[in-house]
């Protein structure tokens, strides 16, 4: 039992790792003042460049796969549902709530979630990450490709498994959870106010996608 505790423990303190906190302070940029305010990819790839922000995307994703893929085997359990699925829901809740930060300031989990999910469900994540990546290169908008990948995710989860299983439902809370996250996001899109890809920071209020 301690050996399990202490395995959940590790996985939230391995999402908790502030990325784009990190990145920004090496850059002499504290990036919950500057852009949307959020330590998400997208943040740092407006403020800081695509270099930037595709590492931070990158670290954020093994944040998810990691605790998946290795902290079963470390307590002698079976990848995957029960044991895998939350050690992957505490990363993506320290991403959100960093132990690091005093359990603000963290990003939307999109990044997070993506590496949970290629490690449980790869053929859905890959559906997902190409549902978002169509969306926002018809769009612009980050924060409307999150919301697409959201919902593909569990679709895609059910067409593969045929049937309403736990880890359906699981990516539709995780869905739901990312629609939560953005919910001021989706409040700009309604009212046109969500800035795009490419726009200047000054055009609008700003936008946080990860």
């Amino acid at each position: 039992m301690i050996a399990q505790v202490a395995a959940l423990l590790a996985a939230y303190v391995i999402g908790s790792f502030p990325t784009a906190y990190l990145v920004g302070k090496a850059n002499g940029v504290d990036l919950r003042t500057v852009g949307s305010g959020n330590l998400g990819a997208t943040n740092v790839f407006r403020t800081l460049g695509w270099k930037w922000g595709l590492l931070v995307y990158i670290v954020d994703g093994l944040k998810g796969a990691l605790p998946v893929l290795l902290l079963p085997g470390a307590i002698g359990v079976a990848t995957g549902w029960p044991w895998g699925a939350a050690f992957g829901l505490l990363a993506i809740l320290g991403h959100v709530r960093p132990v690091f930060l005093m359990g603000k300031g963290g990003g939307k989990g999109v990044a997070t979630a993506s590496g949970v999910f290629i490690a449980l469900a790869p053929i859905p994540a890959l559906c997902a990450i190409v549902g978002f990546a169509i969306a926002v290169a018809m769009t612009r908008y980050v924060s409307l490709g999150s919301l697409v990948g959201a919902v593909v995710l569990p679709v895609a989860l059910l067409l593969q498994q045929r049937e309403v299983t736990p880890l359906v439902l699981l990516s539709a809370a995780v869905g739901a959870f990312v629609f939560w996250t953005h919910r001021e996001n989706i409040g700009r899109l309604r009212r046109g106010e969500e800035r795009r890809v490419g726009s200047s920071s000054s055009s609008s209020a700003g936008g946080r996608a990860s």
